[in-house]
């Protein structure tokens, strides 16, 4: 086969040049295209998310297997094909990315976990249809739960878009679970939500819980907030005590606004 040949259309510029040290969820970032490429950026500001393809300029190249370290160093070995690791064959980074503005030939994006002055190899938009709403994928899960927080934050934001006190009392019940479940997109998990909208809408875009195919999510509205989750072992019950502001549940550690109950 040809040896391709790819012109980069622009370069990223990031607080962070160290693979080691970027934030795997990603960070604020801007992109700047290159003058011949300005045309192309025509009516981007109509979307609100973007995919970028960069290339990983001091990622590995030497290797086609490798345990994901970061993640966890005691995770099983995994072909580089089935891991997002920055290291592979033709280390090409592709990051879902916010446009939070344009300003001339510069995008300013949050979420990117590309290092400075990495090459950008294409910018494409985020469309509807992308979505696959519950994937099958292995659950590497995060040994440390600072990550498994900012993990959990991320696809949390994603799927509400507002930072509320619902959205942050759904993560903090959402890491009660996933302490006891694990992965919260398990098939045999199913959950129940008691509560306000937004308490429901966060739990079921964390848990990526359907109402049907399979039947895994119920909510009620109500006045009370309240998720239980269960499987055929066993079922978690985690209420709301008292009525804690959005910035005190920030502080509060989970026994001085949670009930949790085990069955």
């Amino acid at each position: 086969m040809d040896t391709l040949q790819i012109n980069p259309v622009g370069i990223v510029h990031s607080a962070y040049d160290n693979p080691a040290t970027v934030p795997m969820q990603g960070n604020a970032a801007t992109i700047e295209v290159f003058p011949e490429y300005v045309q192309a950026l025509f009516r981007i500001e109509e979307h609100s998310h973007l995919w970028i393809l960069s290339w990983f300029h001091k990622a590995r190249r030497d290797y086609l297997r490798t345990v994901p370290g970061r993640v966890n160093p005691n995770a099983p070995e995994y072909g580089v094909f089935g891991l997002r690791a920055s290291g592979r064959p033709n280390p090409i980074g592709l990051s879902l990315v916010e446009l939070v503005r344009v300003e001339n030939n510069i995008l300013h994006v949050r979420g990117l976990d590309a290092l400075d002055g990495s090459p950008v190899l294409d910018i494409k938009p985020y469309f509807e249809h992308d979505i696959i709403f519950s994937p099958r994928a292995p659950y590497i899960r995060p040994q440390d739960k600072g990550m498994r927080y900012r993990m959990l934050f991320k696809q949390a934001y994603y799927h509400h878009q507002e930072e509320c006190r619902d959205f942050q009392l759904a993560l903090r019940m959402a890491m009660v679970a996933e302490e006891e479940f694990g992965k919260l997109n398990s098939p045999d998990l199913t959950v129940s939500v008691e509560g306000p909208g937004c308490l429901a809408d966060t739990i079921q875009g964390l848990s990526r819980a359907r109402l049907a195919n399979p039947a895994r999510f119920e909510y009620l509205g109500s006045a009370k907030s309240a998720v239980n989750w269960s499987n055929s072992a066993k079922k978690l019950s985690v209420s709301l005590i008292g009525n804690p502001t959005e910035e005190e549940l920030l502080d509060l550690d989970n026994t001085d606004f949670l009930e949790i109950k085990l069955i």
